[in-house]
């Protein structure tokens, strides 16, 4: 017998609701990617620990996408970027595509611009025509790759070239040796050469069929001791899972037989969203070498971003050896000269990724913060001697150049946590939980009522309205002119106190166990009724000059309410926080 549920009780939600239908969309045009077999694949296990040598390619790659393409001025601020930030090898331009590439090569040549360290790479066509064009460009240069591609996969040999595959490797052949023959005729020995090729849209071309060209194309260039050759086999259109690409990859590293002598050169786009992944797992499969561009800049959906990898090892603690310390630079820079805006969600370098609105997550951080200021005094070290232990913050923001004020911004969805963030970041107030769950409420109105974001200016301002009355705002019925004490024998103390009541000079006179308790006696002599309920203080500041902040809970006239009070003096800070919680009452 079935068992009912129980009346009033809801049905539970079971898998068979969730049956998902059938899109509609013509999904029988479509065939799916070639599968590796490798049963003894080894990258799953392997871990990168250093970092890749990088290429950039935003010069070449990235400036030929563009809807407007860089000016001469705008190449020449990229290409100096990238030499700033540590990239030893970077593609400059398609010299043989026009007279504005091959000024550019030929004006960071003449200039002197390329430090001695730094190889430029330029890439053309295997036509003898622009092969030449290609070396001509690099007459003078200390270090220069040419880049030499060829489509090889089905549907280009089949659509494109109309060739076999004999002819398609004879391509790459001819083209190898067109290169050397130019280059022993332009170049002189003031230039150290290197050769690259890429058997293009690799990622569908069969791996048996890349293998044949790539050692073809060893075969005329004979890579040695002292004599690599760059293969890079490229991800022209992302194809595939990045696990199937990490397979070809370790597949092609297994079966090249001049591996020593070859750097494998990995080149991914983003047309399925897992460029970066894809990189990573590359390296982790045998590569050497990444060619991408700053914030995936490129065609279509873009080139592998170098940001984002060179970054994804730092949080690892491996060393990029890129600098992204300045990233904001960094991302006006590339703004600049690509004339494109990066996303403000994009990762370690957008507008917002460092920013909190939840009101959990700004709980979180505000607490990683402390802990992370507390372990430290423990342990008699700094901050940054600690390993960064922050939730939600996979790196500090200040290693990029970003300050802590843009990490916990407040809307409509945020918390205390945020809030109580902002004003300790921003004015040193360390407000008790309870005070920040207060404050809160009444940010929260002002969200609900207005909408949209609330700055820290804004924040501020709310605060210093709601609780600290001054002679730019002096709201409430009593502003504090001076006050004594005097301690009896019996440990009594004798509170005066000089202030403006209900706009009347007057003297306050009370006794108490303490200052607060004092003032409390002699506010009872006014018809006010309060009586404490927590209180503390700290230090804003040090040295002799330093100044407190007192917070006080109190039960005034029956209404909870917190009060603070700011002063280089402590008891006279504690004054002031009694007199804004009265005053709040009064409003």
């Amino acid at each position: 017998m079935s068992q009912q549920p129980f009346v009033g009780r809801p049905t539970p939600i079971t898998n068979a609701t969730h049956t998902q239908q059938s899109s509609g969309m013509p999904i029988h045009k479509y065939g799916s990617y070639e599968q590796v077999e490798i049963p003894d694949r080894t990258w799953p296990d392997v871990r990168v620990t250093k970092a890749p040598r990088w290429l950039s390619t935003d010069l070449r790659d990235g400036n030929q996408s563009l809807i407007d393409p860089m000016t001469p001025a705008r190449k020449r601020e990229m290409f100096d970027l990238l030499v700033r930030m540590g990239y030893k090898e970077i593609e400059v331009g398609f010299p043989s595509s026009g007279e504005t590439d091959f000024a550019f090569v030929r004006s960071i040549i003449e200039e002197g611009a390329i430090p001695d360290d730094v190889t430029i790479s330029v890439l053309t066509q295997a036509r003898e025509d622009l092969i030449e064009r290609t070396v001509e460009s690099l007459v003078g240069a200390r270090r220069a790759t040419v880049h030499l591609y060829n489509a090889t996969a089905p549907t280009f040999r089949r659509v494109v070239f109309r060739g076999s595959k004999e002819q398609i490797k004879q391509i790459a052949v001819d083209g190898t040796r067109l290169v050397m023959e130019y280059a022993d005729k332009l170049l002189g020995p003031e230039t150290t050469f290197g050769y690259q090729y890429s058997p293009e849209i690799f990622t569908d071309t069969e791996l048996d069929f890349a293998l044949e060209v790539c050692e073809a194309v060893c075969d005329v260039w004979q890579p040695a001791e002292g004599r690599e050759i760059i293969l890079n086999l490229p991800a022209t259109v992302e194809r595939s899972t990045p696990s199937t690409h990490a397979d070809r990859f370790e597949w092609m590293a297994r079966n090249l037989t001049r591996r020593a002598h070859i750097c494998i050169s990995v080149h991914p786009h983003n047309d399925r969203g897992t460029a970066v992944a894809a990189a990573e797992l590359a390296l982790m499969a045998g590569a050497d070498r990444i060619e991408g561009c700053l914030f995936g800049q490129g065609e279509r959906t873009g080139n592998v971003d170098l940001i984002t990898l060179g970054m994804n090892l730092f949080s690892q603690g491996i060393d990029p050896q890129i600098d992204f310390s300045q990233i904001d630079e960094i991302r006006r820079t590339s703004e600049y000269c690509n004339q494109m805006e990066v996303h403000p969600r994009h990762p370690y370098a957008g507008d917002l990724v460092y920013t909190a609105f939840s009101g959990s997550h700004q709980d979180a951080i505000k607490k990683g913060f402390d802990a992370m200021e507390a372990d430290a005094a423990a342990r008699g070290k700094t901050v940054d001697d600690l390993e960064w232990a922050v939730p939600y913050l996979p790196i500090d923001p200040k290693d990029v150049g970003r300050s802590y004020e843009a990490v916990i911004r407040v809307n409509s969805q945020s918390g205390k946590g945020g809030i109580a963030y902002v004003l300790k970041n921003d004015h040193k107030l360390d407000l008790p939980r309870r005070m920040q769950i207060e404050f809160s409420r009444i940010i929260q109105a002002k969200t609900d009522t207005e909408g949209g974001e609330v700055t820290p200016k804004a924040i501020w301002s709310v605060f210093e309205d709601e609780y600290l009355p001054n002679p730019e705002n002096p709201w409430g019925r009593i502003q504090l002119r001076s006050g004594s004490t005097a301690t009896d024998k019996d440990g009594t103390d004798t509170l005066t106190v000089e202030a403006v009541v209900d706009g009347v000079e007057t003297v306050l006179d009370g006794t108490g166990n303490g200052p607060i308790s004092a003032f409390f006696d002699a506010l009872a002599g006014i018809g006010i009724d309060a009586r404490l309920l927590d209180y503390t203080e700290h230090t804003m500041s040090e040295g002799a000059s330093a100044v407190a902040a007192s917070y006080i809970e109190c039960v005034i006239d029956g209404r909870v309410l917190w009060g603070i009070g700011i002063d280089a003096n402590t008891t006279r800070a504690s004054l002031k926080a009694v007199i804004s919680a009265v005053n709040r009452a009064g409003r």
